[in-house]
C-alpha cells in the first residue's frame, strides 16, 4: 500500500527533452494530473530564457511527442489542452519569437487537435480569434493555421449545443475585424479549409480580400493571385474572383505605372494563363465578364484577354470578345452622336466609353514588354483583325473627332508600337501583311497596305531587313487587283530611296506587268511607273542627301544605294512609257495625268515629256495643208462595238498644262539645278532641242484653237471612209463628239487663263472666242452625243463613257450631267461665272437697241449666247464639284486643278439670286408668250442646276473647317437686314454656329419664300435639304427654332403641291427637339385622320389646324410621317440592345463599380418608353385611316417591327431566374395601356377592313398579288402581337401587376383568304347576335374617331373577314387573378405561314 501510494518522482524540463530524444516509454509522472502545473511552469520559465525560441520550442515539441504516445489518456488530453492554451498565450503575448521554431511547434499541435476535448475547443478558438486584429506580418499568422480544424470540429460536434451558431459568430468576427496584409494572405491560403462557408460568406470574403489587397506588398501579389485562382478553379466563387482580379489591377493598381507594378502584372498574367490552361472554365468567366458589362473594360482586361488568347481553345473567342467590345463601343458612339433624342450626358458617356477602350488597348500594348511577351502574338492577331474590319465597321468619320483615333489608326498605332519595341514581332507583322494582302478582298486589303506604308515611312531602316519578303509580295503584282497592286508600289516607294535592289526588282515586276493581257494589271503598272519617276524627282528636288541626313541609322552601303544617274528613271523607263502610248485609252489617260504630275514636281522635265509625246501626237494632228484633227483615228470599232482608242482631249489637256507650267517656270526663274547638281550641264544643242518640241506643241495648240472657231460641226467631226453600217457610224460620231467636247473644254480653260492676264483691248476678242467655243460645246450636246447613251458602243474607259449619271435630286426637267471629269479648273469656272453678269448686261442693252432698231436676229443671238454659257457653266461646275473627292489630298493635281474649290460658292449664290430676281406676276406674263414660256422653263432649269451645285459644294465642305469660311462668304451676299432673327444670330459668340445661323436666316429662308412664291417645288426641295443639312449641325435651341419656323408655315399656308408639303413637314419634325418632334407627329397624324377619313367619318377637304394638310397633300404627308416613324423604330433596335445591357448589369449587381450605376440606365429607359409611347399614338391614328395600298403596306410592316420591339422590351422587364422581380415602372405600365387600348384592337380592325376591301376587287390581278403578299405579312404581324402579349402575361405573373387589364381577348390567330360568297353570307346574316356585334363595333369606331384615349376596340368584326385557324387565348381579361392569367398563356407551338414556330414560357 505504501509503495502504491508513492508519487512518481518529478521530472525536470531537461528530463522531458531527454526522454523525447531517446524515444523512451511514457513516464508515469506525465499521467498524474498533479504534474500538469509543474510541466506548464517549465514552459513559462523557458520563455524567460535568453533564447526563448529554441528553448520553448524544444521543450514543447518534446512534451507533445510524449503526449502523442498515448493521446487518448484523459490526463494527457487535459495536459494537451492546458499546454496549447499556455503556448497560445505565449505566442499572442509576443513572449516568444514568431519564427520557424514556433511554426514547427504549431504544426505539431495541429496534428493532435483531434485529441483535444471538444468542449475545450471554443476556448482555444476564442483565444486565437481575439488575437487576429493584432496580427501585423506573415509570421504572426502562424497561429491562424489552427482555426479551420478547430471550427470544423466544433461544427460537427454533438457535445456542443448550437455549435454551428458559434462557428458562424466566429466567422462574422473574423470577417468584421481589420485584416493586416499578412492576415489577408494567410486567410486566402486557408479559406479552402472552411468548407462550411455559404455563398453569402464567400462573397463577403472575396470582397474583403480585394478591398485589402491594396495594402499587400507588391512582391506578395502574384502569389496571392495564384492562391485566388486556385480557389476559383476549385469552384470557389469563380466570377467574383476573376472580376476582383481584373478590377483590382485595372482600376486600383491602374494609377501606379512604375516598372515594378508592370512586372508584377506580367507575372499575374502568366498565372492567369496557366490557370486557364488547367481549368478552362476560368477562361469562360473572363470572357463572360467583358461580354456582360463593358464597365469591366480596362487595360488589364485587355491584357488578360490577350493572354487567354494564347490558350488554343480560347484563341478565336478571346480575340472575338475584344473585337466585338471595341466595335460595339464605336458603333454606339456613332449612333449616339447623330441621335437627337439622347441626352447630352448619355452622348458624353458613350464618347468616354470609346476613349476608355482606346486608352486601355494602347496602354496594354505599350506595357507589353514588361514580363508579358507571351501576349505579343495575340496583339498582332488582334490588330490585323481590326484592320480587316475597317471597311465593314464604317467608322472612318470618327477618326480624329473629339480626340478619338478610330479603328484603323488604333490598330496601326498598336502594330507600330510592337514593331518599335519587339524585334521578334517584326517578322510576324511583315509576314501577316503579305499574307493578308494576298488573301483578303481588295477593299479589306487597302487598310493593310496603308499600315505597310506607315511602317515604311516611320521605320525605313528596320524595314530594309525585310526587303526579301517585300520582293516576294511584288512577285504577285500581276495577280492582284489593279488598285491593290499600284497601292503596294506606292507604299514601298519611300523604301526604294534606300534600297537600289528593291527599286530594280520593282522595275522588273513592272516590265513583266506591262506585257500582261489584263488591262487592270497594265494600268496598275503604268501608275506604279509614274510613281517611281515622281519619287525620284522629289528626291532630286529636296536634295540628294536629305534622306540620309534624316536618319542616322543608315549604313554607308545603304546610303550609296540612292540612285544618282543623270537621266534618272524617266530615261530608263521611257521605253515602257512609249509602250503605254499603244495601250487602251484608260492607260493613256493615267499616263497623261502622271506626266502632268511629273512636270508639276519638276518643271524642267517638260521638254523630255514633249519629246516623248510629240511623235504620238502627230498621229492625230496634221498641218501639211490645212489643220486636221484625226478624230476618226481616235475612235475604232471591233466586233460591232465602238470604243475610244485615243483620248485626244486628255492628251491636249496634258500638253496645255505643261506649256503653262513651263511658262510659269520661266517667269519664276526655274533653273536646271536638278541637272547641274550632278556635275552636268546642258549643251546649246540640247538646250535648243529641249524647247523645239515645246514650240511645236504650242503652235499646234494655237492652230487647233483657230480650227475650232473657223470650222462647222460637221466638218470637224468628219465622216468615216470605211464601209461601216449606219448604226456604227452614228456611234462613232457620238464618240468623236465626246472627244471633241473635251478638246473644247481644254481650249476654253486655256482661253480663260489668258483672259485673267489680258489687257482690256484683248479681253473683248477672248470673250468672243470663249462664247463661240461654248456655242460649239452646246452644239455637241444638242447633237445628242453627250446626253444620250449609245446602246451599241463599248467605251475604253470610265471617263469616256457616254452614259448619263442622273443626279439624285434631279427633277426630270434638267439636263443630265456626264459621268466624266471637267477639263476646266476651279479658277477658270470662277472666271466664267464672273463673266455671266457682264454678258447679261450686254444682252439687256442689245435687247433695248434691237427693240428700237427692230433687229430681232441680233436680240435672239445675244439671248442664245447668254443661255448657252449659263447652261454650260452649271453643267461643268456640277461635274467639277462632284469629281473633287476623287483626288487624294496629297495629289499634286488637286491643288493645280481644284485649288480652293469653295471660291465657287459666292458666284454660284450670286447666280441663284440673279435667277430668282423676277416676281411671280412677271413670270406669269412671260409664260403667256410662246418664247417667254420657253425662257421661264430654261431659267428654272438653270436655277435647279445652280442650287444642286451649291448643295454639292456645301456637302464636300460639311466635315471640314472650310464650311465656316464658305458660309461666312455666302452670308455676306445677302442684303436682308433689320430682321430680328439676323440681329439675334449676329450676337452668337461661336463663329461657326453664327455663320450657319446667318446663312439660314439671311439667305436660305428668303430664297425659300421666293421659290415658294414662284411655285418652284423642285427647287424648294433642294433649299429644304440644305436647311436640314446645316440645321442638324446647330445647337439644340437654334435647331428647334428652325423647326418651329417650319411648323408655323404648316399652320399659316395652304399649299396643294405635295413636294412643298412633304419637305416642310420633314423640316418641322426633323429640326424639332425631342419630345416636340413626336408631339408634332401626333398632332399631324390626328389631323390627317380628319382629312383622310375613317370608316365612320367622312374626310375633310382641309385641316383647320394645319392648312398644309389637305386632300391634295394628304398622301404625300402620310408617307412622310410613316417614314419618319420608321427611323425611330430603327432606333429602337439599338436602344433595346443597350437596355438589355443595363438591365443585365442591374439584375446581376456586378461589383465593377461601387457607385450607383442604375440611375443612368433608368433615365435612358424612361426616355425610351416615352418615345415608344409617342410612336404608338402616331400609329394608332394611322390604323383608323382609309389608307391607300402603299401606305397600308408600309403601316403593316412598321407595326410588325414595332410589336417585335415591344416584345423585347417586355421580356427585358422579367427578372432572370434567381433574381428578385422588380415592379414595372409607371412609364412602362402606361406604354402597355396605350398599345393595348389605342393600337392593338384598332389594328385588328384595320387588317380586317383592308382584306375586306381587297376581297371586293378580286378580279384585279394586282389585288390578287397583294393578297398573296399580305398572306405572308399579316401572320407575321399577328405573331409579334401574340409574342408581346405572352411576355406581358409572364411579367404580370412575376410582378403581380395585371398589365393586360386594358387588353381585349383577340380571337384571330392565323388568317386565310375567305371567299367573297361567305363574306356576303355573314354580312346578310340576320341573327340578333350578328346585329348586336355590328352595333357594338360601330359605336367603338365612333369612339376611336372622336377620342383616341377612350378607345375600347372591337373584337368581333375581325370574324367577318378573317377566319381563325386556331383560337387560343393570349390576352388575360380584366381580372386580377393570377390563376386566370396563367390559363391565358399561349400554346408552346404555333403554326404560322406554313411553318412551326416554337415558343417557350421560360424563354425570358
Amino acid at each position: 500500500m505504501a509503495a502504491g501510494a508513492t508519487k512518481p518522482p518529478p521530472l525536470t524540463d531537461a528530463d522531458i527533452v531527454r526522454l523525447a530524444q531517446t524515444c523512451a516509454p511514457l513516464p508515469s509522472f506525465l499521467l498524474s494530473s498533479d504534474s500538469h502545473s509543474i510541466l506548464l511552469s517549465y514552459l513559462t520559465s523557458r520563455s524567460s530564457s535568453s533564447s526563448p525560441s529554441l528553448a520553448v520550442s524544444e521543450y514543447t515539441q518534446s512534451l507533445l511527442y510524449l503526449i502523442s504516445l498515448s493521446p487518448h489518456n484523459p490526463s494527457l488530453s487535459t495536459l494537451l489542452v492546458s499546454l496549447l492554451l499556455s503556448y497560445i498565450d505565449l505566442f499572442v503575448s509576443l513572449r516568444i519569437p514568431h519564427d520557424s521554431n514556433s511554426l514547427k511547434t504549431l504544426q505539431f499541435f495541429s496534428t493532435l487537435l483531434d485529441y483535444v476535448p471538444i468542449t475545450e475547443l471554443p476556448q482555444i478558438v476564442e483565444s486565437i480569434s481575439s488575437y487576429l486584429p493584432e496580427i501585423v506580418d506573415s509570421d504572426d499568422t502562424q497561429i491562424v493555421d489552427l482555426l479551420p480544424r478547430c471550427l470544423n470540429l466544433i461544427r460537427n460536434a454533438v457535445e456542443i449545443d448550437r455549435g454551428g451558431d458559434f462557428v458562424n459568430s466566429v466567422i462574422d468576427r473574423i470577417f468584421g475585424c481589420n485584416w493586416s496584409k499578412g492576415l489577408l494572405v494567410k486567410m486566402v491560403s486557408l479559406v479552402r479549409d472552411f468548407p462550411f462557408l455559404d455563398k453569402g460568406m464567400v462573397s463577403e470574403f472575396v470582397d474583403k480580400v480585394f478591398v485589402g489587397m491594396s495594402r499587400v506588398d507588391l512582391q506578395d501579389l502574384p502569389s496571392l493571385v495564384y492562391q485566388l485562382l486556385v480557389l476559383a478553379s476549385k469552384g470557389f466563387s469563380k466570377r467574383e474572383v476573376i472580376e476582383g482580379i481584373v478590377m483590382f489591377f485595372g482600376s486600383k493598381m491602374g494609377t501606379k505605372a512604375s516598372s515594378i507594378v508592370r512586372q508584377v502584372e506580367g507575372t499575374v498574367l502568366l498565372h492567369v494563363n496557366f490557370a486557364v490552361k488547367q481549368d478552362p472554365s476560368l477562361g469562360q468567366e473572363v470572357m463572360g465578364l467583358v461580354r456582360s458589362d463593358h464597365r469591366a473594360f480596362n487595360h488589364f482586361t485587355v491584357a488578360i484577354l490577350l493572354s487567354v488568347a494564347r490558350v488554343r481553345r480560347f484563341g478565336e473567342s478571346s480575340i472575338g470578345i475584344l473585337k466585338t467590345a471595341l466595335l460595339t463601343a464605336y458603333r454606339d458612339y456613332k449612333f449616339a452622336k447623330d441621335c437627337k433624342w439622347l441626352s447630352n450626358d448619355l452622348k458624353e458617356e458613350y464618347l468616354q466609353d470609346v476613349k476608355v477602350f482606346e486608352t486601355a488597348i494602347l496602354r496594354a500594348i505599350s506595357e507589353s514588354n514588361y514580363g508579358r511577351e507571351h501576349i505579343v502574338p495575340s496583339i498582332v492577331q488582334f490588330s490585323f483583325v481590326l484592320l480587316e474590319l475597317v471597311e465593314e465597321a464604317n467608322c472612318k468619320e470618327l477618326s480624329h473627332s473629339n480626340g478619338l483615333l478610330g479603328m484603323e489608326d488604333l490598330a496601326t498605332q498598336m502594330l507600330k508600337t510592337l514593331f518599335e519595341v519587339h524585334e521578334m514581332a517584326r517578322n510576324e507583322i511583315i509576314e501577316q501583311c503579305k499574307f493578308r494582302i494576298l488573301s483578303l478582298k481588295p477593299e479589306q486589303s487597302m487598310a493593310i497596305i496603308r499600315l505597310l506604308c506607315n511602317l515604311v515611312q516611320s521605320y525605313p531602316h528596320p524595314m530594309l531587313e525585310h526587303v526579301s519578303r517585300l520582293k516576294e509580295l511584288l512577285d504577285y503584282f500581276t495577280f492582284m487587283h489593279g488598285k491593290v497592286a499600284s497601292s503596294i508600289v506606292t507604299a514601298l516607294l519611300p523604301l526604294m530611296k534606300f534600297s537600289r535592289d528593291l527599286q530594280n526588282y520593282t522595275i522588273l515586276a513592272m516590265r513583266k506587268a506591262m506585257f500582261r493581257q489584263e488591262d487592270a494589271v497594265r494600268l496598275a503598272a503604268t501608275n506604279a511607273i509614274i510613281d517611281l519617276i515622281l519619287t525620284e524627282k522629289k528626291v532630286k528636288r529636296d536634295g540628294p542627301f536629305s534622306f540620309q541626313e534624316s536618319s542616322s541609322q543608315a549604313s554607308s552601303s545603304q546610303q550609296a544605294e540612292i540612285p544618282c544617274n543623270m537621266g534618272g528613271l524617266f530615261q530608263e523607263l521611257s521605253g515602257l512609257l512609249q509602250r503605254c502610248l499603244y495601250q487602251q485609252a484608260k492607260i493613256k489617260e493615267s499616263m497623261y495625268h502622271g506626266l502632268m504630275k511629273l512636270v508639276i514636281v519638276d518643271p524642267s522635265s517638260g521638254g523630255a515629256v514633249f519629246d516623248l509625246l510629240l511623235p504620238h501626237f502627230l498621229r492625230f494632228f496634221g498641218e501639211d495643208v490645212d489643220v486636221q484633227l484625226g478624230l476618226s483615228n481616235c475612235v475604232k470599232s471591233e466586233n460591232g462595238k465602238v470604243y475610244i482608242e485615243e483620248p485626244l482631249d486628255c492628251l491636249l489637256y496634258c500638253i496645255s498644262w505643261i506649256l503653262l507650267l513651263q511658262q510659269q517656270g520661266k517667269t519664276d526663274g526655274v533653273s536646271d539645278s536638278s541637272w547641274t547638281c550632278f556635275g552636268f550641264s546642258l549643251s546649246q544643242e540640247n538646250e535648243a532641242g529641249k524647247y523645239l518640241s515645246g514650240e511645236s506643241f504650242s503652235n499646234a495648240f494655237q492652230k487647233i484653237r483657230k480650227y475650232l472657231r473657223n470650222q462647222n460641226l460637221g466638218d470637224i467631226l468628219g465622216q468615216s471612209q470605211d464601209g461601216d453600217s449606219t448604226s456604227l457610224e452614228v456611234d462613232k460620231s457620238k464618240c468623236r463628239a465626246l472627244v471633241l467636247s473635251g478638246i473644247t473644254e481644254v481650249v476654253l480653260n486655256a482661253i480663260v487663263n489668258e483672259l485673267e492676264k489680258a489687257t482690256d483691248v484683248n479681253k473683248l476678242d477672248l470673250e468672243k472666242e470663249l462664247v463661240e467655243l461654248v456655242e460649239l460645246h452646246e452644239s455637241l450636246e444638242k447633237h445628242g452625243c453627250l446626253s444620250r447613251q449609245s446602246t451599241g458602243s463599248r467605251r475604253g474607259n470610265v471617263r469616256s463613257s457616254v452614259q448619263d449619271t442622273q443626279d439624285n435630286v434631279d427633277s426630270g426637267h434638267l439636263k443630265v450631267t456626264q459621268g466624266r471629269k471637267s477639263f476646266l479648273t476651279t479658277s477658270s469656272i470662277y472666271q466664267i461665272m464672273q463673266l455671266i453678269p457682264k454678258l447679261y448686261d450686254s444682252e439687256t442693252s442689245n435687247k433695248t437697241g434691237a427693240s428700237q432698231n427692230h433687229n430681232r436676229s441680233s436680240q435672239h443671238k445675244t439671248s442664245r449666247n447668254f443661255s448657252m454659257i449659263i447652261s454650260f457653266i452649271f453643267n461643268v461646275s456640277l461635274r467639277h464639284i462632284k469629281s473633287f473627292p476623287s483626288l487624294g489630298k496629297d495629289d499634286p493635281l488637286r491643288t493645280l486643278i481644284y485649288g480652293d474649290i469653295k471660291v465657287l460658292g459666292r458666284p454660284l449664290l450670286r447666280l441663284v439670286l440673279f435667277l430668282t430676281s423676277g416676281t411671280k406676276s412677271e413670270l406669269s406674263q412671260r409664260k403667256k408668250e410662246a418664247k417667254g414660256k420657253k425662257d421661264v422653263e430654261e431659267q428654272r432649269e438653270y436655277l435647279h442646276l445652280a442650287l444642286i451645285c451649291l448643295k454639292e459644294l456645301m456637302m464636300i465642305n460639311l466635315r471640314s473647317l472650310d464650311l465656316n469660311a464658305l458660309l461666312e462668304d455666302l452670308s455676306s451676299l445677302s442684303t436682308l437686314e433689320d430682321v430680328d432673327e439676323c440681329q439675334t444670330a449676329s450676337k452668337i459668340d461661336d463663329q461657326p454656329t453664327r455663320n450657319k445661323e446667318l446663312f439660314i436666316v439671311k439667305t436660305l429662308k428668303p430664297l425659300f419664300f421666293k421659290l415658294l412664291e414662284l411655285n418652284f417645288s423642285n427647287e424648294v426641295e433642294i433649299i429644304c435639304g440644305i436647311i436640314l443639312m446645316i440645321g442638324e449641325k446647330l445647337p439644340g435651341e437654334l435647331r428647334n427654332s428652325h423647326g418651329a419656323w417650319a411648323l408655323s408655315i404648316c399652320k399659316d399656308k395652304e399649299l396643294t403641291d405635295s413636294k412643298f408639303a412633304k419637305n416642310i413637314i420633314t423640316l418641322a419634325i426633323s429640326l424639332s427637339l425631342p419630345p416636340n418632334d413626336l408631339t408634332i407627329s401626333q398632332d399631324m397624324a390626328k389631323e390627317l385622320l380628319r382629312v383622310i377619313g375613317s370608316e365612320n367619318h367622312e374626310s375633310l377637304p382641309v385641316s383647320e389646324v394645319y392648312p398644309l394638310l389637305n386632300c391634295s397633300t394628304s398622301t404625300a404627308i402620310s408617307s412622310c410621317i410613316l417614314h419618319l416613324m420608321e427611323t425611330f423604330i430603327v432606333d429602337m433596335d439599338w436602344a433595346i440592345k443597350k437596355l438589355k445591357t443595363v438591365s443585365s448589369a442591374a439584375y446581376k449587381n456586378t461589383h465593377v463599380n461601387q457607385n450607383d450605376e442604375r440611375a443612368p440606365g433608368l433615365v435612358f429607359e424612361e426616355i425610351l418608353y416615352s418615345r415608344t409611347e409617342a410612336v404608338a399614338k402616331v400609329l394608332a391614328s394611322f390604323v383608323l385611316m382609309i389608307l391607300k395600298d402603299p401606305q397600308a403596306e408600309t403601316l403593316l410592316r412598321l407595326a410588325t417591327k414595332f410589336y417585335k420591339h415591344l416584345a423585347q422590351m417586355s421580356k427585358l422587364r422579367i427578372a432572370p431566374k434567381g433574381w428578385k422581380q422588380t415592379l414595372p415602372s409607371l412609364k412602362f405600365q402606361r406604354l402597355v395601356e396605350i398599345t393595348c387600348r389605342q393600337l392593338t384592337v384598332p389594328l385588328y380592325n384595320f387588317v380586317a377592313e383592308m382584306q375586306k376591301r381587297q376581297q371586293e376587287n378580286t378580279t384585279n390581278k394586282g389585288i390578287i398579288n397583294k393578297i398573296k403578299k399580305e398572306n405572308r405579312s399579316i401572320p407575321d404581324l399577328i405573331f409579334q402581337i401574340e409574342d408581346y402579349e405572352k411576355y406581358l402575361i409572364q411579367l404580370s405573373k412575376a410582378s403581380k401587376v395585371n398589365l393586360l387589364r386594358h387588353a381585349k381577348r383577340s380571337t384571330s390567330r392565323d388568317f386565310k383568304i375567305i371567299d367573297s360568297t361567305s363574306i356576303e353570307r355573314e354580312l346578310n346574316d340576320p341573327s340578333p347576335n350578328r346585329e348586336a356585334t355590328h352595333d357594338n363595333s360601330t359605336a367603338a369606331e365612333n369612339e376611336l374617331g372622336e377620342d383616341l384615349e377612350d378607345n375600347e376596340g372591337n373584337e368581333s368584326e375581325q370574324e367577318q373577314v378573317l377566319s381563325p385557324e386556331s383560337v387560343s387565348a393570349v390576352a388575360a381579361e380584366d381580372s386580377g387573378s393570377g390563376d386566370e392569367e396563367g390559363q391565358a398563356l399561349p400554346n408552346a407551338k404555333r403554326m404560322r405561314s406554313g411553318r412551326v414556330v416554337q415558343d417557350s414560357d421560360d424563354e425570358a
